[in-house]
């Protein structure tokens, strides 16, 4: 049992703090006590307590009143529910390593009820905790901004980015390579947001190694910090396919603003461009660039756009549509080389076909950025594993992101890593209670007049039924995918309206039953009255 119970004033230092059978034999409470957080135990079915502080200098966490009541050596002992320390509950001393013992406090019980002695002189803050964050992307800041919404002078917090710029949205990369926004409207966070809340920023200086003993980061400038707790948002980086010719001049990813820099460069110099990969990303790079108004050539190793998305009818009515703008599309074709000496020149296809172009653009995929926390011997598989709390298995360090694997799944899209961050601060800031169980996603393309939703399950299979209206003359498709009456896959074209109320009944497993006949006409037909 563990609980932060209210207290009482009593005579003198004395804090009421719960009633005794408040608390099961052999087991504690967490107080707060003079604005300390205190571990209160009881020995036995007596009125034998004690009371110790409920931090344990080990695992760094505000734990110990979760440990059990034990003996051990004739020494009354509690156990740390997280290395299995012991602390001495007459002394504080931990009996593995003296130097990482606890304060004792004094403990008593009155008519029943259990008072603690508090230090003199009322309540006084403890010291700050140091928060060191690798990555300054969006989900270590959302992170940092929950923690200082809900702990604001809980930690000393030092931020590590590996780009020039303070934090800003990446979801947002698209329009601004199109023109349609500049970078200075797609900034969340500036230099001044940093300062004016005391973080520490060290921008264009990425965290290079991690000494998790010693607790400290040391960055790229050779700057070293230490750290009480370590946040990882080292997000993804992107799968560069395996073919000569990747590093010349002229061959880019779409993952940053640097990115999107060098790309709208090449429109002002150069005329032709090919971008690999036409799932989201690069079809949206290639709306940038041909509005930036280069010549664009998509080359998808695959004969349907966006497969992991859409099925083939809605796919089909978005190359159409694409290609009604001057996209031009290469597909199915295996890229075997990118041709050139001193830059760029051309592409070449395993089939012998060459294409001319200018720039290329590598959008074919990205993966979790794991290689700090693998050198720093954190586990990792696809991603950093992290359990339900985004905690990794070094119970100092936590994840989240791009870069984490969370019950063997791995996100690149933004709702979930709003999600996990929640979590995340909340223990961060030890007042967590709640889980990340994994999270539904949905997907939308970020291409003006261009309207497409993706959720769940559109591939289907045994024991599921479609539900499809198409429309060619209005450009409309839609298909929800059943099981048991319940919406499992959502893939709309042309009409996104009822995007995020089908995604809602996907989410709540809803029984569509009694409107199912309605249920493709959208939200307003189907609670129509």
């Amino acid at each position: 049992m563990s609980a932060v119970m209210d207290k009482v004033k009593t005579g003198g230092n004395w804090e009421d703090v719960c009633a005794l059978d408040d608390i099961f034999p052999d087991m504690g409470v967490c107080a707060l006590v003079a604005g300390r957080q205190v571990a209160v135990f009881r020995v036995g079915e007596g009125d034998q307590v004690h009371a110790i502080g409920n931090y344990d200098p080990n695992s760094g966490a505000n734990v110990l009143s979760r440990g059990i009541v034990g003996d051990l050596g004739g020494r009354l002992v509690v156990a740390s529910p997280i290395y299995k320390q012991h602390f001495d509950l007459k002394t504080g001393e931990c009996l593995e390593d003296p130097v990482s013992s606890v304060r004792v406090y004094g403990a008593r019980v009155v008519d029943g009820r259990v008072q603690i002695n508090a230090p003199a002189g009322g309540k006084r803050p403890a010291q700050r905790q140091r928060l060191v964050v690798v990555g300054n992307g969006m989900a270590a800041m959302r992170v940092v901004e929950e923690l200082l919404r809900v702990a604001p002078e809980l930690y000393d917090i030092t931020v590590f980015g590996s780009e020039r710029v303070g934090n800003y949205n990446r979801i947002l990369l698209s329009p601004v390579l199109s023109g349609e926004k500049q970078v200075e409207e797609i900034m969340l966070n500036t230099p001044e947001w940093y300062l004016k809340r005391g973080v520490v920023l060290h921008a264009n200086d990425p965290v290079r190694s991690i000494d998790r003993p010693r607790r400290v980061v040391r960055a790229q400038s050779g700057y070293e910090t230490t750290y009480d707790r370590l946040l990882l948002a080292t997000g993804s980086k992107p799968v560069i396919i395996p073919v000569p010719g990747t590093t010349l001049p002229g061959v880019v990813t779409f993952r940053d603003l640097s990115d999107v820099e060098q790309m709208m460069q090449a429109a002002r110099q150069y005329k032709k461009a090919v971008v690999i990969g036409g799932g989201l990303l690069g079809l949206e790079a290639a709306n940038g660039l041909l509005r930036q108004g280069m010549d664009v050539t998509v080359v998808h190793l695959l004969d349907s756009l966006m497969e992991r998305q859409l099925d083939k009818p809605a796919a089909a009515m978005l190359k159409t549509s694409l290609e009604s703008r001057g996209v031009q599309f290469i597909m199915p074709a295996q890229t075997e080389a990118i041709l050139g000496e001193g830059r760029v020149t051309g592409v070449k296809f395993k089939d012998g076909r060459e294409i001319e172009t200018d720039l290329v653009v590598m959008a074919v995929g990205i993966r979790p950025n794991i290689d700090l926390a693998q050198t720093a011997g954190l586990r990792c598989e696809r991603g950093v594993i992290v359990d339900d709390t985004l905690q990794t298995f070094d119970p100092r360090v936590y994840a989240v992101g791009e870069c984490v694997q969370h019950r063997n799944a791995t996100y690149g899209l933004v709702a979930p890593l709003w999600e996990q961050a929640g979590v995340c601060a909340t223990h961060l800031a030890q007042v967590g209670f709640a889980r990340y169980s994994g999270s539904m996603v949905s997907t939308k393309l970020k291409v003006t007049g261009i309207d497409l939703f993706s959720a769940g399950d559109f591939v289907g299979g045994e024991g599921t039924e479609d539900l499809v209206m198409r429309d060619p003359k209005r450009g409309v498709y839609k298909r929800l995918v059943l099981r048991n009456n319940r919406i499992t896959g959502v893939v709309l074209y042309g009409d996104v309206t009822d995007g995020p109320w089908y995604f809602e009944l996907m989410q709540k497993k809803a029984d569509i039953a009694s409107f199912r006949q309605k249920l493709l006409f959208g939200q307003k037909f189907c609670e129509a009255k």
